[in-house]
């Protein structure tokens, strides 16, 4: 099988060529846990999930670790702002962080280092690269010197004036360069620090990625993927980093999700369209929101829309409507190949999601062992993409909210419902159907008896 994915580096779309065909490793940059995850933040989430998935599918190992930010000057700012502890905050928003992806269906990391327990390797490198001649000091700071790497700038392709003003930072005084960054700045007593040669201070962003991948993955490794907005400056620091330590290879591949907007529009609080995914899960199923994610591919633009997610929940109600009533075994080792192929076309999931729509197409038309076998198709091609693994009858009973009728209130209004049915007390049939109703309970009645779902 032949697995094509762009590479931002090559700036093309390449065959994937593992360093190891028996042991795939991959790296993505995780959260800055400070505040609860926004949508955007989930899409880079969802779409490697389904990359890993489908390494997985092709190679007999697979690690993958995604990394949790929590020392930065975000969160610092959160805790001065909020009066709430440093270390409450990280802990808080990482266990919700944790509870949303679940429930978007996304897979935990086999790794998932902190930056905060690896302070140590990042002063480690900070001194590699000052032994180097790729790092100096500077008023308590010590800093990457940029021109010491004669192709920096590769991954992002910027010149050097737009590696300046692209950093978006105050050029400080004490830089030889205005585009060097920092790898280590003092700490004041109120913030977070550690000691070091320079004295008590923190780590930069950047240092984090390039020790941690190290540690789980080795100096060299096959894909580190994010968000395009992490390929400058972020990733392009990670590689001057690591490459002038001696991690000549780093990453082989590198990959990039495109921007989100939301309604046609950047994302603010203030335009009224800034969704948290805490906030979404409180009006449509997680899964209805990874399908929504899925709908564009991973490297063009999406605008994230609640009118999207209602369409993608609308899609799902047909897939599981097709598998309702079928015993499936998405474990079982028939193929679909077409989502396969799809999918390894540089994750082209609008493309493997046509496909989902013509499998339920053949369980619709077909009969017997023909459905099942066609239901089974449907199972395992959704699980690639992390869609199609409940059981239908949960996927439409959802949950009842607060206030509202249970599962066993409604199974026994629709045993009165058929029991009236039976006497031919229409008036009374109708009137149980449409007292449900107005409980967001729909009924539909088939040969095999009456079904419902909630609206």
């Amino acid at each position: 099988m032949t697995l094509e994915i762009h590479d931002t580096l090559r700036r093309e779309k390449v065959t994937f060529e593992p360093r190891d065909e028996n042991h795939v490793r991959l790296y993505v940059c995780g959260p800055t846990v400070y505040d609860y995850a926004h949508i955007g933040n989930a899409r880079p989430v969802v779409v490697f999930d389904v990359l890993c998935r489908l390494l997985k599918h092709i190679y007999p190992k697979v690690t993958y670790v995604r990394n949790i930010t929590d020392v930065d000057d975000k969160i610092n700012a959160a805790a001065k702002e909020s009066g709430e502890s440093i270390q409450a905050i990280t802990e808080r928003t990482t266990k919700i962080f944790h509870q949303d992806m679940a429930a978007l269906g996304a897979h935990d990391p086999d790794h998932e280092p902190r930056a905060t327990d690896h302070i140590d390797g990042m002063i480690a490198l900070t001194e590699k690269l000052l032994k180097s001649g790729n790092a100096y000091e500077a008023e308590g700071h010590v800093l990457f010197s940029v021109p010491s790497m004669p192709d920096y700038g590769k991954l992002s392709n910027l010149n050097r004036d737009e590696l300046i003003a692209g950093a978006r930072v105050e050029v400080a005084p004490y830089k030889k360069d205005p585009a060097d960054f920092v790898l280590w700045k003092p700490s004041t007593d109120d913030l977070p620090g550690w000691d070091s040669p320079w004295g008590r201070g923190r780590p930069g962003w950047h240092l984090e990625c390039s020790v941690m991948s190290e540690k789980f993955l080795g100096p060299e490794f096959d894909i580190h993927g994010g968000g395009q907005d992490l390929i400058f400056p972020h990733h392009e620091n990670e590689i001057a980093q690591s490459t002038c330590m001696g991690n000549i290879g780093f990453a082989k591949y590198w990959m990039h999700n495109g921007y989100l907007m939301a309604e046609g529009e950047k994302m603010s609080k203030s335009l009224g369209n800034f969704y948290t995914v805490q906030d979404l899960l409180s009006e449509f199923p997680g899964e209805a929101i990874r399908l929504a994610l899925l709908k564009t591919h991973y490297r063009q633009p999406l605008d994230f829309t609640k009118d999207g997610i209602a369409e993608a929940k609308r899609e799902l109600d047909g897939f599981y409507g097709a598998l309702r009533g079928w015993e499936g075994h998405p474990d079982s080792k028939m193929e679909t190949p077409a989502v396969i192929a799809a999918l390894s076309d540089d994750l082209n999931t609008p493309l493997a999601l046509s496909h989902l729509h013509e499998l339920a197409g053949d369980i619709n038309k077909a009969e017997g062992e023909e459905k099942a076998e066609a239901s089974n198709c449907l199972l395992i091609a959704g699980k690639l993409l992390g869609l199609l693994q409940q059981d239908p009858e949960d996927w439409f009973k959802g949950s009842a909210a607060e206030g509202s009728l249970d599962d066993a209130a409604i199974d026994a209004l629709i045993a009165d419902r058929n029991q009236a049915r039976e006497q031919k007390d229409f008036t009374r049939s109708d009137k149980i159907r449409d007292e449900l109703a107005e409980q967001g309970i729909l009924l539909e009645d088939g040969a095999d008896g009456t079904t419902w779902k909630r609206g």
